[in-house]
């Protein structure tokens, strides 16, 4: 802060300008700080570092395994799951997700799914709760980060 340089304040930022200014290329930033001595005044200057967020591990899956619709994001997760004739099978269990934000052909999962369960890739929009599957690795969707187009 102006005059002192070892003071340290910690704010939050409240309001982002979504508008960027074409010559500078700055954006405006309104940023809330508890002031409970008072320190702070009004027009003083200050060194800001802007944390934008705690890098956390994250369940990514390629896009084509999520079953957008109106009522809900989904995917298919596979389970062992009992039959009416009491024989075990392998299923899909319908499970709606909360999505993140995507980078090429990946899309993070908030909330939903939990590392390590096995979650269809493919051909989700013809799956129905509890219908049976068959794992078939051989061919696997794109889930590149920076996918390129094959005919550039």
């Amino acid at each position: 802060m102006e005059g002192s340089k070892d003071t340290e304040f910690r704010g939050r930022v409240s309001a982002i300008d979504p508008v960027v200014n074409d010559a500078t290329r700055n954006v405006q930033v309104q940023a809330t700080f508890p002031n409970p001595r008072g320190e702070l005044k009004p027009g003083m200057y200050a060194t800001v570092r802007v944390v934008v967020g705690e890098s956390q591990p994250t369940v990514a899956l390629p896009s084509s395994a999520i079953n957008y619709a109106p009522y809900g994001n989904s995917v298919f997760i596979l389970e062992n799951m009992k039959g009416q004739d009491g024989k075990t099978y392998l299923g899909v269990r319908q499970q709606f997700v909360k999505l993140g934000r995507s980078e090429g052909d990946q899309v993070s999962i908030l909330d939903g799914v939990k590392a390590g369960d096995q979650v269809a890739t493919s051909g989700v929009f013809k799956l129905r709760p509890n219908a049976p599957v068959k794992v078939n690795n051989t061919v696997t969707p794109s889930d590149s980060t920076a996918p390129k187009p094959e005919d550039s």
